[in-house]
């Protein structure tokens, strides 16, 4: 294949409508950010505290990440929901569940009717996080796809730090409305996503295995090639698609057992589940979900000035989250994932050791220097966080699997995230009021054992298309075979196949004369 056809395949002229499908989609991530930075500032405001009876550690723990039961029950379902109706159907699903449990968080009279209502929230948020993922992956070209996933995380970040300033100002109302309004803003960007999406495009796969082959083609044409439906791009994306659709239609995973049957398959899932699990082991969310309390134990006394610290920690993960959402598609998930390992594993390292030499002694002699380098340690592992494990932790598994498995293996890997996420929920409150500094070290190692994990095993997946995935974990299975036939086909304005049933313009030439015989042979084995 010439270098020139080369550009144009695999770099196509992507059009607004990506990009705004991308963006759009990504408020279900903002909600979920919001939902974990709320409720951070609300442990601490004092008339949440009186109201519910000041609970204790574990309380807390539990109020704090009942909603990640939610979520892991909400990925669980999203999956074979998701297959059913389709991505953005889902979405507009999982916002009406969203209303329901907010509006109960709201309107909370005692601390069931919360837990319920954060439950409720809960399964929409896992439901947003596997479709919102899998979503903006099937409509981003391979070049841009790291890049389109990030504003996943880049909203996520967006919605914490939202929330953190929010629970800031409103710290100063002197009533229960000082938690109650944080509670209910979130509802406001939900009715923009749900009737937001009644404008943004089907993805073109679920199209293709649906059997609406046109409707697909011609949503490729408009979303890469301003609807010139025998652009070379076009016709190879959607050739590869059909593709796969075609081995599809004879190897269809219709549960979650049976996608664990092929061990390329197998492979993946754990792949996806490993990594969305140690993103949560690696310390973030015991840092976000818990920030006013840690700053509290480095000497950020008061409710006030650690709700500010919280609020400058959301501002640098928005900042640094930039940097991923620029580079990522040319670093790769690899290198982007161990220089995070190494800057959250030094940092943890330096906070716990400042903290342990440094204690804070409340009204006794204090190290202030020690420990507010401790709260810059905090800073620096959310920095290094945001441009790596953070976004890459939910690329990797909503491009590595074919489509017959896709929505099933995001699923398991999105609930895996939100049970490893409620197990940090429950045990970081508890480590903080006992061992302390050694939260730290414990994080520490962790980062160290999941970089170490990556290294070994994880290949890297920039640059393929979701279709040639398969080559790179088929390991010369007939399917990936028959993807490399197609990737390796010479594309100008190639013709559309007979058995599609789209017709062709008139000036639509054929394809090569080897491309021509592959698809003759094709048709032959059909």
């Amino acid at each position: 294949m010439s270098k020139d056809f080369e550009e144009v395949i695999y770099r196509p002229k992507t059009s607004w409508r990506v990009y705004f499908a991308v963006i759009f989609s990504s408020i279900g991530g903002l909600l979920f950010g919001y939902d974990q930075g709320v409720m951070s500032g609300i442990l601490v405001m004092e008339h949440w505290i009186d109201y519910f009876n000041n609970p204790n550690a574990v309380w807390r723990g539990f109020i704090t990440s009942i909603y990640l039961l939610g979520a892991f029950v909400g990925g669980l379902i999203a999956g074979p929901i998701s297959e059913r109706i389709g991505r953005k159907r889902s979405i507009m699903g999982a916002t009406v569940i969203f209303w329901f449990g907010t509006s109960m968080q709201t309107g909370a009279t005692n601390v069931d009717l919360l837990m319920a209502g954060r439950f409720f929230q809960g399964i929409s948020i896992g439901m947003y996080s596997m479709n919102v993922t899998v979503y903006q992956s099937e409509l981003s070209p391979a070049h841009l796809r790291g890049r389109a996933i990030s504003f996943q995380q880049f909203s996520i970040v967006f919605g914490i730090m939202v929330a953190f300033w929010i629970g800031y100002g409103c710290a100063y109302i002197q009533s229960d409305a000082s938690w109650r309004v944080p509670l209910g803003i979130q509802l406001a960007p939900s009715v923009v996503l749900f009737f937001g999406c009644f404008i943004l495009p089907y993805s073109p796969r679920w199209l293709c295995s649906k059997g609406r082959t046109e409707e697909a083609l011609q949503t490729l044409a408009k979303l890469h090639a301003n609807g010139d439906i025998n652009d070379p791009y076009v016709r190879k994306e959607f050739d590869e698609i059909m593709e796969q659709i075609r081995y599809e239609e004879r190897y269809a995973m219709k549960s979650y057992k049976e996608i664990f049957r092929s061990p390329s398959t197998r492979k993946r899932v754990f792949l996806a589940m490993g990594i969305q699990g140690m993103q949560q082991w690696i310390g973030i969310n015991a840092v976000l979900y818990y920030a006013p309390f840690i700053f509290q134990s480095a000497g950020m006394t008061g409710t006030l000035p650690s709700l500010l610290a919280t609020g400058v920690n959301g501002i640098v993960c928005v900042i640094f989250t930039i940097p991923a959402l620029l580079f990522i598609d040319k670093v790769g998930r690899r290198k982007t994932i161990l220089g995070g390992s190494i800057g959250m594993g030094t940092s943890m390292l330096i906070a716990g050791a400042l903290l342990k030499v440094y204690p804070y002694v409340e009204d006794g002699n204090n190290n202030t220097q020690a420990q507010y380098g401790a709260v810059a340690m905090m800073f620096i592992f959310s920095a290094s966080f945001s441009t790596s494990w953070g976004p890459t932790g939910w690329i990797y598994p909503a491009e590595i699997f074919p489509n017959r498995a896709r929505a099933k293996g995001t699923s398991l890997a999105t609930a895996t995230n939100y049970l490893m996420n409620f197990v940090i929920g429950e045990i970081t409150p508890v480590m903080l009021d006992n061992i302390k500094y050694g939260t730290y070290f414990f994080f520490f190692a962790t980062n160290v054992v999941c970089g170490l994990i990556v290294y070994f095993f994880y290949p890297e997946t920039k640059g393929l298309s979701l279709e040639e995935m398969e080559i790179l974990f088929g390991e010369g299975s007939e399917e990936a075979e028959a993807i490399k036939a197609v990737a390796a086909r010479t594309y100008t304005d190639a013709e559309i196949p007979q058995d599609t049933g789209i017709k062709v313009s008139p000036t639509a030439q054929q394809a090569s004369s080897s491309s021509s015989e592959e698809k003759a042979n094709e048709k032959a084995e059909i």
